[in-house]
């Protein structure tokens, strides 16, 4: 535990309760509430006494349902779906599955928060591959990092912080070498509904031993309710699901029960709001800031225009700008993320101050 530092984003949001106005674009996950028909579910299975332990593996309804789609999509007579105690819970479970001592965990920089840390708590080490400046993943640097030691490939599409939505070439090209090279290729998908400028598309296609992790917690604005799944090869599925029997049990069962809602639940509406609020805040920065990626999610992960990108989060702060500096995702401190995931007011709010202390 000592190797892990306590998350630059919860600093940020501790000192968000200090300011009286803040301008918050630092939070990730999406400002509208839970659709109702999903929390009128969650408050049914309740009612109904649903509030006991369920199978480890899930409730028979959402993981049939579950099943179902990923066999119909994939084909693969080994894949298994079961269902997690949240995306994050999943991931946990899949490193800790996977990463004995000393191997390595190849992670594309900038990377999401959580892979690093868990990579430890596994007691492996984390191999970092740079993707800047336009956050593209480099095959041959790919092919360079993996060593005897090398168990999993991580790769998140689209992507936090970066919002880069891989292009199929990229990921068939990681799929087939992580099957040549016998690697495990996690693919953590939980953005997967907000992909704007092109199709998204699973490595899953191109190689049967990927293992994907994916939840409800961002497309249903569910992130407090830890809902999750993943699907995979059956013998790395069963792995997972005996560890999760012996720690988080069971995923919330009233919640699952909101699941099965949440699956017929049509989001499209609010992928396009998230789309919309894009373009908005892409389209007033881009004379002034370096902006690469932000294809999908609800991320922008932007140069500073000066000094380090901690000096710059610091000037923002002062302006009650909340936003976060890229050396908590990266071994590079010269990016910051922008979250629009908020009401309009409150990004032209950002706007504002972004445009203002663009220049020094």
């Amino acid at each position: 535990m000592r190797k892990i530092d306590a998350s630059g984003i919860r600093k940020v949001f501790d000192l968000a309760a200090t300011l009286k106005n803040p301008i918050n674009l630092s939070i990730g996950q999406p400002h509208f509430d839970t659709p109702e028909s999903i929390k009128t579910a969650l408050c049914d299975a309740v009612h109904a006494g649903k509030n006991v332990y369920s199978q480890t593996q899930g409730i028979k309804p959402l993981l049939e349902t579950l099943q179902q789609s990923v066999t119909a999509q994939y084909g693969h007579a080994d894949r298994q779906a079961f269902i997690t105690s949240g995306t994050s819970g999943g991931l946990m479970l899949a490193l800790s599955a996977l990463v004995n001592p000393g191997d390595e965990v190849i992670c594309f920089d900038p990377w999401f928060v959580m892979y690093k840390h868990l990579t430890t708590l596994a007691g492996g080490t984390t191999v970092l591959i740079d993707t800047y400046p336009d956050f593209r993943i480099d095959l041959n640097k790919v092919r360079d990092a993996i060593t005897p030691r090398t168990k999993v490939i991580l790769v998140n599409s689209p992507c936090n912080p970066t919002g880069y939505v891989a292009t199929e070439e990229e990921l068939r090209g990681l799929a087939e070498l992580a099957k040549e090279k016998d690697v495990v290729l996690i693919s953590d998908e939980i953005y997967r509904v907000f992909s704007y400028d092109r199709p998204f598309v699973s490595p899953a296609k191109w190689n049967e031993q990927t293992l994907v992790i994916d939840g409800f917690s961002k497309s249903h604005s569910m992130t407090g309710l830890r809902l999750g799944w993943a699907h995979g090869p059956r013998e790395i599925i069963q792995e997972m699901i005996k560890l999760q029997q012996f720690t988080f049990v069971c995923a919330p069962q009233p919640v699952q029960w909101a699941g099965v809602e949440a699956w017929t639940c049509d989001v499209s509406d609010r992928v396009a709001d998230y789309h919309r609020k894009r373009d908005l805040i892409v389209g007033e920065l881009k004379d002034l800031y370096d902006i690469r990626g932000a294809n999908g999610a609800f991320y922008l992960f932007i140069k500073a225009p000066w000094g380090t990108a901690s000096e710059f989060v610091a000037e923002a702060i002062r302006n009650e700008l909340l936003i976060i500096p890229g050396n908590v995702f990266s071994q590079h401190d010269t990016h910051f993320r922008v979250s629009f995931a908020a009401e309009d007011a409150t990004i032209h709010r950002g706007i504002e101050v972004l445009r203002r202390i663009a220049k020094r």
